[in-house]
């Protein structure tokens, strides 16, 4: 699996604790193989064609191995979408409204150009709506933290006086997030004048949309 210094790490691979006496151990490198195979697969297939028998082959273990550490498929995509949670990313606190949009901006396309986001969550998103726990899941670990980011960026901004009491917190996320999401994760292109153009663009554009309210 993709690592990025910026995500948390598996919960397997967060700490290392006592195996109780008598319990069977569980070795790590195994259980990490799985977890890229459950990722591989689902990227490769997609959730629904998705079985316990192909990750089982594509990490070169057998069922028996998968099963010991997760109940279900359902279990494993779960697992590997909590770990995927943008908690603990640097909230923005630059001193302006603009500055902290333009770092949101960049928070949310890097976390956009994580694998599971490209390759993995909008075929979960799909599932979320037939499956209320991969819905709680999504929300819990994804959409939650960056409305909590969100909601702190309109807390400054209106101590600063910059934007009225009030302010829609999901508004923020509207302007930034709906554009990079389409930009990144569903037409996956480039844009023309770089990124860090494209970013600073957008950012002075959900600036004046989000202050033209008060004007």
């Amino acid at each position: 699996m993709t690592t990025d210094p910026h995500f948390p790490p598996p919960a397997g691979a967060r700490t290392a604790k006592r195996t109780p006496a008598g319990a069977a151990v569980l070795r790590e490198d195994v259980t990490e193989a799985i977890r890229a195979a459950v990722f591989a697969e689902l990227a490769a297939v997609g959730y629904a064609r998705m079985s316990i028998e192909g990750i089982a082959r594509r990490a070169g273990v057998g069922k028996t191995a998968v099963y010991r550490r997760w109940r279900s498929k359902l279990h494993l995509v779960l697992d590997l979408v909590s770990a995927f949670a943008v908690d603990g990313l640097p909230a923005p606190a630059t001193g302006s409204l603009y500055g902290d949009v333009r770092a949101l901006i960049e928070v949310l396309a890097r976390a956009l150009r994580h694998p599971v986001a490209s390759q993995v969550i909008p075929d979960l998103l799909v599932e979320a709506v037939r499956n209320p726990e991969i819905a709680q899941t999504i929300r819990a670990a994804l959409l939650d933290p960056q409305h909590g980011i969100a909601a702190g960026l309109v807390r400054d901004a209106v101590a600063r006086g910059e934007l009225p009491e009030g302010t829609d917190v999901e508004r923020v996320l509207d302007l930034v997030a709906g554009p990079l999401y389409w930009r990144l994760v569903v037409m996956r292109t480039e844009p023309a004048q770089g990124y860090d153009t494209h970013m600073d663009d957008l950012a002075r554009a959900a600036v004046a949309a989000l202050t033209a309210r008060t004007a």
